[in-house]
């Protein structure tokens, strides 16, 4: 386990922790695997701090200002974590407000108002007000995680803030907490009640006398210097402290990142629902030819206006994504308007609008689209472009750093020009994308941080950049806020005369300092607290699986994780990532949670006895290995993968828990097992059986499998085969599950194989995949399995013959996790089981779907006039999606529905395991199981996953059925 190290000026962390604990703040952690999951954001900043409050009630909050208030300690409030410019991370201590201080506390349809506490996501805020017919009108691309309070904070726009504004121009109210605890309710005021309040002569009444007096001693400033353009969001609002603009104290809090008050509710303004909306893609030439569109395109009543060039597009690999990418208008670059009303007007409207684009130079294409499943991919690859874009086309590392300055959207086309060639000047380059019609752009940049020459290109960039925007009348911030990011760059935008004011405003609300220092005035440098930096030398991690992704280096493979935070989406959504935070609803449980673990076990500071880690280790324990991060998360993080890297180092020469010997071994275990099956099925089924699964590490809960009274292999082998197979053979390979739990999947697999025309063999003796030693972390004994296998297929795959898997983890173990297991391995006096051998065998491997499709496109399939739901395995979804079998079931006439349930919950022996029963039964209760149970009957349960049949069997009075199993019936 790691020692605890000092903290922020040598404070003791657990000093502090005791002390908030003994205060009554909520959940209080000061252990170094809290500390090190929350020591960075979605930024390039790092900062440990001393101990993270998850607080539950508003007495809670109260307690842990009060605490923090007599320890001398600084505060940071967080939402999700996605800030980009370091505001959410802190030397102090960190109020967590996403976990638990997360209500929606009223709802009024008539008056269109909500008052949340900050800890709401966006998207549950959403869900509640879509029932009304409205909406809140800031919708950043992290709506399914962010917080209204981190909105707040940053004064968060979004895609349709051209139409709806900021999150400033949809505060009506809010609560508020000063760091010395004087709670203050804020709104805009009149005349009479600024006077009432400051006679009142109270630290509420001195407050306002304050800022009152700031504002009026200087009118001239704030209406010429602030509120020029809406993405003016670099500083403090203080427009907002302008008569005309009602005193409005609480719109002017917003955007201050924490540093001026805590945020306790908030009432909202919430909009009308366009009652249709419609999707216009423009192609252009390139980015520049699409941003000087810009102002004739904005004469028309848009929704939204995004643009996005061919470099983001360029990075993507999911299939789905990509295939959605292939049907936009040929170009070098796109924007995409969204237009609103009814059914009836939108055609019109969209026709005006393409024939306004057709008068702009650059044009190359349009599509007008109304679909809204067509209409919601397209999107998907704009609302994952801050991660697209943290990896360029060729592989390299790109970050934020000049992520979002916005300049008048007039001034779009000349700054991007200047900024390309500025890019062009430091010998940069960085993915373009963002909000085009208000003058916003994103950009991920391929800094080296990595080493000093780098790092001083870093500063030296961001320094011209900001005065380019500047000199374009620009923002350095237009919507994520200035953080560690910018606000040392703030005199470059502003004079000293509002760099004074902005302090003034500071000491007004937080005259100790106490609040989130270093953002907005008195700024850390911009090169200080760096994540990544050359005066840090990782600890030397060598690695069994290759990393090639990463240059071979696990240190850059765990910081692949930039901290967008997808993971944390608490519903499915299209998605399987990440089934055990969608239950905890823990930091420690998400994939970034993880991956920032090992970051910094990787570091060695906070996280000190690395491989070793009891901290990673009990982080990792949940993970259900499901590979869904792998294919949702927008960089790659595979999860799955590094849990079995970090699980053989952590237990080599060592005790494991009996679960790893138990079901970790079970494909061996299974094969005495299948020589006295009904002895066996006894013995786990009698009194006995308790007993045997405290032995083995299972849940006490779980009804061991019962085994086949005879295995697949043993009857193929005695059984005479068709002859014919005008296709030619295939090698259906007999995964260890099927073949002595299920043989009747594998049985329907040879019929339907069969009558397709495909001549079917077996592996050479018993063959397995490796996938339960490879999640188990037993990466030697799966390196030797794995070969074995690689070898007895080696003829057949050079022969041409595909290999039908019908198990999907086994499947997906053929096609991704054995060519990495295997990479390296020289061919020599092995044939072909190496790593060449692995990579031959992966192109060979198809599922029976795929082979059917696109192996024989002329075979009918039997016509079966039935419905049915599927439930697609976490690991089918992250290798190749369930497209082939879409296609198949249309053909065969079924009306098919297709499950947005992400995991089922067991994930192979993850739901077995001891201790983790009711994390996956939770998991299969988010989405599935409810699904299952309110499917009609007669409609036929579709899992090709032995884990999803499995789950399905022990949790509803429902059992699931195999696509194979399906066809086979039909076909008699």
């Amino acid at each position: 386990m790691s020692t605890t190290a000092p903290g922020s000026d040598g404070v003791d962390p657990a000093v502090v922790a005791d002390a908030l604990t003994r205060a009554d703040c909520g959940e209080v952690f000061g252990d170094a695997g809290r500390r090190a999951q929350y020591a960075a954001d979605a930024s390039n900043y790092r900062q440990v701090p001393l101990a993270v409050v998850f607080p539950r009630t508003r007495r809670h909050v109260l307690a842990a200002l009060a605490a923090c208030r007599r320890l001398g300690v600084p505060v940071t409030a967080r939402g999700a974590g996605t800030s980009t410019s370091g505001q959410a991370v802190g030397p102090g201590v960190v109020l967590d407000f996403s976990r638990h201080f997360n209500r929606l506390l009223a709802l009024d349809p008539r008056a269109r108002t909500a008052t949340v506490q900050p800890g709401i996501v966006l998207d549950d805020l959403q869900s509640a007000a879509a029932g009304h017919g409205v909406l809140f009108g800031a919708d950043p691309s992290t709506h399914s995680r962010c917080t209204l309070g981190g909105m707040i904070g940053n004064n968060a726009c979004g895609t349709h803030s051209i139409a709806w504004g900021r999150t400033a121009d949809n505060i009506v109210e809010l609560e508020v907490v000063t760091y010395r605890g004087t709670v203050v309710r804020l709104g805009e005021m009149t005349q009479d009640e600024i006077d009432q309040a400051i006679a009142a002569g109270d630290d509420r009444g001195q407050l306002i006398a304050s800022l009152y007096g700031l504002a009026q001693r200087n009118l001239a400033v704030l209406r010429t210097e602030l509120g020029r353009f809406p993405r003016q969001v670099s500083g403090y609002g203080l427009e907002h402290l302008l008569p005309e603009r009602r005193f409005h104290l609480a719109r002017a809090l917003v955007g201050s990142e924490g540093t001026l008050a805590v945020v306790l509710s908030a009432t909202v303004r919430l909009l009308p629902r366009p009652p249709a909306r419609a999707l216009v893609v423009l192609g252009y030439e390139d980015a520049c030819a699409a941003a000087d569109a810009v102002p004739a395109l904005l004469e028309h009543p848009l929704l939204a206006l995004e643009g996005l060039g061919q470099a983001l597009t360029d990075v993507v690999t999911r299939p789905g994504t990509r295939a959605a990418i292939d049907t936009l208008p040929a170009a070098k670059a796109w924007l995409f308007a969204e237009l609103g009303g009814t059914a009836d007007e939108l055609p019109e409207c969209a026709r005006a609008l393409t024939t306004a684009a057709e008068r702009t130079a650059g044009l190359t294409g349009s599509e007008i689209i109304t679909d809204p499943g067509r209409a919601s991919a397209l999107w998907r690859i704009r609302e994952d472009g801050a991660g697209l874009a943290t990896r360029l086309p060729d592989g390299s590392e790109a970050w934020p750093g000049w992520e979002d300055a916005a300049v008048p959207p007039a001034q779009l086309g000349s700054y991007l020009r200047q900024f390309t060639g500025l890019l062009d000047r430091h010998r940069l380059s960085g993915a373009v994308y963002g909000h085009f019609g208000e003058g916003c752009l994103h950009v991920r940049i391929d800094f080296d941080f990595t080493t000093e020459h780098g790092t001083a290109v870093f500063r030296a960039f961001v320094t011209d950049a900001a005065e380019l925007v500047v000199a374009h009348g620009g923002s350095l911030s237009g919507e994520h806020g200035d953080g560690q990011a910018r606000s040392e760059l703030l005199p470059l935008m502003y004079g000293p005369g509002v760099i004074a004011l902005f302090e003034e405003f500071k000491n007004a609300w937080d005259p100790d300092n106490g609040l989130n220092p270093g953002m907005i005035v008195r700024p850390l440098p911009v090169d200080g607290n760096l994540r990544v930096t050359p005066h840090r030398t990782p600890l030397p991690l060598a690695t069994v699986f290759p990393f090639h992704a990463d240059d071979g280096d696990f240190t850059k493979a765990t910081r692949r994780c930039v901290g967008v935070g997808k993971c944390r989406t608490a519903a499915p959504r299209g998605g399987v990532m990440c089934p055990s935070y969608r239950v905890t609803r823990d930091e420690k449980h998400s994939t970034r949670g993880r991956a920032r673990l090992l970051h910094e076990m990787t570091r060695g500071e906070v996280i000190t006895d690395g491989w070793r880690s009891r901290e990673v280790r009990d982080a990792l324990d949940l993970c259900l290995s499901c590979k869904g991060c792998s294919t949702d998360c927008p960089v790659g993080v595979d999860m799955a993968t590094y849990k079995s890297e970090f699980l053989h180092h952590h237990y080599k020469r060592r005790v494991r828990p009996a679960s790893h010997y138990s079901m970790g071994w079970l494909p061996l275990l299974s094969r005495p097992a299948a020589r006295m099956p009904r002895l066996v099925n006894a013995l786990t089924s009698s009194r006995l059986a308790p007993l045997v699964k405290r032995l083995g590490g299972i849940a006490a809960e779980r009804e061991i499998p019962r085994f086949a009274e005879q295995t697949f292999l043993s009857w193929f082998r005695t059984r005479t085969p068709e002859t014919g197979g005008r296709r030619g053979p295939v090698v259906l390979w007999v995964d260890s599950f099927n073949n002595h739990f299920t043989p009747d999947v594998l049985r329907a697999g040879v019929a339907v194989l069969e009558s397709a025309g495909f001549q079917v063999r077996v592996p050479d003796g018993t063959q397995c995949c490796g996938l339960t030693w490879i999640t188990t972390g037993q990466l030697g004994v799966a390196r030797r399995i794995a070969r074995r296998t690689v070898a007895a297929l080696a003829p057949a795959v050079r022969a041409g013959v595909p290999v039908v898997g019908l198990e999907p983890s086994c499947t997906a173990a053929l096609r991704s996790d054995l060519p990495e297991l295997l990479d390296g391995d020289g061919d020599g006096d092995r044939g072909s089981d190496g790593g060449d051998g692995a990579r031959a065998l992966a192109r060979a491997t198809v599922t029976l779907a795929e082979l059917l499709v696109h192996h024989a496109p002329d075979w009918q399939p039997p016509a079966i006039e039935a419905r049915s739901i599927s439930q697609t395995h976490c690991h089918q979804h992250a290798t190749s999606g369930f497209g082939a079998d879409s296609t198949l079931l249309h053909r065969m006439g079924v009306d098919n529905t297709t499950l947005d349930a992400g995991c089922c919950g067991l994930a192979g022996n993850f739901g077995f395991e001891r201790g983790h029963y009711d994390v996956s039964v939770a998991a299969g209760e988010e989405a599935l199981l409810p699904a299952v149970r309110a499917a009609a009957p007669g409609t036929y349960v579709l899992a090709d996953g032995f884990s999803c049949r499995t789950q399905i069997a022990q949790r509803t009075d429902r059992t699931g059925t195999h696509l194979a199993q399906l066809m086979a019936r039909a076909l008699g």
